[in-house]
């Protein structure tokens, strides 16, 4: 018989797999709004699709089945100031007051990022407390730099890389 999980538990488990930092971007009819994320992941490379999770509160969300579009902004070890502001409860117009950021693809493009990729949205997917939205990446671009990434409760950088042992490269590669 399975026990019963403690969300806090749940939680602090899940915080030893390190993520990548991600602000996901729309423009909805009250303007532009955005959530910072680490449940975001690639799908398939034909057609080029995204996953990310949307609570079923996120203000983004709304933004997002509003306008059917969103935008995925892999965030610089240097922007744990963005992922801050995003992860707040500021009003949405407010995380984007002083940021660098443009329209491209009917979505905002944040500057100094890693990375960006414009979707239309395909599918929302109940997942518990969340939505989970499948888009077709419709446009991108991507610069070279070191990522942010989110790990025990805290950000962290890659800066300080070291390479994995042999073993694990091998490991890595798979059967072959």
């Amino acid at each position: 018989m399975a026990r019963r999980i403690d969300a806090d538990e749940f939680r602090a488990s899940c915080g030893h797999f390190a993520t990548g930092v991600c602000v996901v971007t729309s423009l909805g009819a009250d303007g532009p709004s955005g959530m910072t994320a680490n449940a975001v992941t690639s799908l398939s490379l034909e057609p080029p699709l995204m996953i990310v999770c949307f609570a079923l509160t996120s203000r983004t969300l709304a933004a997002v089945e509003d306008s059917r579009r969103f935008g995925v902004q892999f965030l610089a070890h240097d922007q744990g100031d963005v992922a801050a502001r995003f992860a707040s409860k500021l009003p949405e117009r407010e995380k984007f007051d002083g940021l660098g950021w443009s329209e491209r693809a009917g979505v905002p493009s944040i500057d100094g990022c890693l990375a960006w990729l414009g979707c239309e949205l395909r599918d929302l997917h109940p997942g518990g407390d969340h939505l989970i939205g499948v888009g077709e990446v419709v446009d991108l671009w991507q610069v070279a730099g070191d990522p942010l990434v989110f790990y025990r409760g805290d950000y962290w950088s890659l800066a300080e890389r070291a390479d994995a042992p042999a073993d694990v490269d091998r490991a890595l590669e798979g059967p072959g």
